[in-house]
């Protein structure tokens, strides 16, 4: 109608939208073992941008819709969460390429995590299996990747 305007009713809580600035408490665990990979819950709570990567995109998409002061609880399969497990990913690297793209007097163990220089000139990470005098096997999947989660969240602002 024309010359009419609406005002948003005040008693309407802001709920979070793809670009929402947030203040929020959030825990991801693993569905299976209940084993928390991280929580803010008893600790500072996160700031964060909507839309920017600072939360995995498929944790942001549980956010979505959710009222300031609203608590929830998501379980996610594999394919909702970090994807599943891909073989591809996992890739075994000469020592001289390994060597090429970091630090050349790196001690590299099993379990460390060490990042690549992307074509883009970004970086990815990768988990190294093994290693020996002539090549390193590394996992390029995702850490949590195949793996159920839950994750739980606290909207304690939105701006």
């Amino acid at each position: 109608m024309t010359g009419m305007t609406s005002t948003p009713d005040a008693a309407a809580p802001a709920t979070v939208a793809a670009d929402s600035h947030l203040t929020l408490h959030y825990r991801i665990s693993l569905a299976e073992s209940g084993e928390d990979v991280i929580s803010t819950f008893g600790d500072r709570p996160a700031t964060l941008q909507v839309g920017l990567g600072q939360l995995a995109e498929p944790l942001e998409r549980c956010l979505i819709g959710l009222a300031e002061g609203a608590r929830a609880r998501f379980d996610l399969s594999p394919e909702q969460a970090f994807g599943a497990r891909n073989p591809a990913l996992v890739q075994r690297l000469s020592r001289a390429a390994l060597e090429a793209d970091t630090r050349r007097d790196a001690d590299y163990q099993p379990g460390d995590v060490v990042e690549f220089s992307a074509p883009d000139g970004g970086r990815f990470a990768g988990v190294l299996k093994e290693i020996d005098e002539r090549h390193a096997l590394f996992d390029f999947n995702h850490p949590l990747a195949g793996q159920p989660i839950r994750f739980e969240v606290e909207i304690l602002g939105i701006l």
